[in-house]
């Protein structure tokens, strides 16, 4: 008999930029919705947090976190993308881990005051996705607009709990594991309107498509 995975509490701070084309947030369907999306991005980093904790570094074992995820536009995403990676142009997924150097240095963040520990949720950071480019890639890797959208979120998060791809074994292990979240969603198929737990096969050339 297996046991129920403890799910963290999640602070989620979730935006989805109102200035984007209506037909696109139409598209993303409730993953886009201010108002619904929080509930539901909400569950769906909660229940992937959940299956991940056990496998975290020592400096990002919590039982509480926070986060942020935004969807925006090229222009927003490529201008992050210039001042942050020094790469000119819009990408899909951006992550900025707040947790970088203690995850590298292999050390628990700073002790808070005894009576802060279990109101303070450890910080991971914020996720930004461009719509517009997971709009234009999605039907490249045979995923609709919401299952890109997964699986571009997916990504970032693992990000932000220290995975990384310098190389193409290292970037095929995230993609699977990519993989193991997104099929791990078969409950909340429909209210995404898309069949996550079913995500399109690695393909030959795909990594560096990815990468």
């Amino acid at each position: 008999m297996t046991t129920p995975l403890d799910t963290p509490d999640l602070d989620l701070a979730f935006e989805a930029d109102s200035a984007l084309p209506a037909s696109l947030l139409k598209t993303a369907g409730p993953l886009a919705d201010p108002l619904a999306g929080v509930e539901l991005w909400h569950e769906l980093l909660s229940a992937w947090l959940a299956q991940l904790t056990a496998e975290l570094p020592a400096p990002l074992q919590a039982a509480s976190y926070s986060l942020g995820l935004a969807l925006v536009d090229d222009a927003e995403i490529a201008d992050l993308n210039a001042n942050w990676r020094h790469t000119p142009g819009p990408t899909d997924v951006l992550a900025f881990a707040a947790q970088e150097e203690a995850i590298l240095e292999g050390t628990p963040p700073m002790p808070l005051p005894a009576d802060l520990q279990e109101a303070e949720p450890l910080e991971l950071g914020d996720i930004v996705i461009s719509l517009e480019t997971a709009a234009r890639q999605a039907p490249e890797h045979d995923h609709t607009l919401p299952q890109e959208l997964l699986f571009l979120a997916s990504h970032g998060l693992l990000h932000l709990l220290g995975w990384d791809h310098p190389d193409d074994p290292s970037l095929a292990a995230m993609l699977r594991r990519q993989e193991q979240l997104l099929h791990s969603l078969k409950p909340l198929a429909t209210a995404t309107e898309t069949s996550p737990t079913e995500p399109a096969p690695i393909r030959p050339g795909q990594l560096e498509e990815r990468r």
